[in-house]
């Protein structure tokens, strides 16, 4: 089955794919010029502290794309399966990853708060609108 909503998932997905290879691409130079050891018996936030903060807020964008894009992929999937993955709702899907996009973007350049901040907020109405959606058509089909 495709319905177009199924092109933003998978966008998003490659896009988390993007900032994975940015955040090594990154780190791992930082940690040779700066002669890092990770210890394992020391906790994890103190090795993190010794890489410089333009280089970790790759990493953390790459661990944002892990929380509430969670909640678009189960939402997506939902709504193809329910056959209305295409016309507003795809466009509210792209419209969500393009945000996250951004955000992304923002995140691992200039880490503005508030512009990420915003980035977030207008992402998170989209996701609700997306998923209110999904629940009115599931609050209206007939049950199997």
């Amino acid at each position: 089955m495709h319905t177009p909503i199924l092109s933003a998932v998978i966008a998003l997905v490659l896009w988390t794919f993007v900032m994975w290879f940015w955040l090594y691409a990154t780190r791992l130079p930082a940690v040779f010029r700066g002669k890092l050891v990770y210890d394992p018996q020391r906790p994890a936030s103190e090795f993190m502290d010794k890489i410089p903060a333009h280089v970790r807020w790759k990493a953390d964008n790459y661990n944002h794309l892990h929380e509430q894009p969670t909640i678009f992929y189960a939402v997506a999937i939902t709504l193809a399966i329910l056959g209305a993955g295409g016309g507003f709702n795809a466009t509210l899907a792209w419209i969500y990853v393009g945000l996250r996009i951004v955000h992304s973007l923002v995140q691992a350049t200039v880490n503005k708060v508030e512009i990420r901040f915003l980035l977030f907020v207008l992402a998170s109405i989209v996701l609700l609108i997306l998923a209110i959606n999904a629940a009115l058509l599931l609050a209206s089909a007939p049950a199997a």
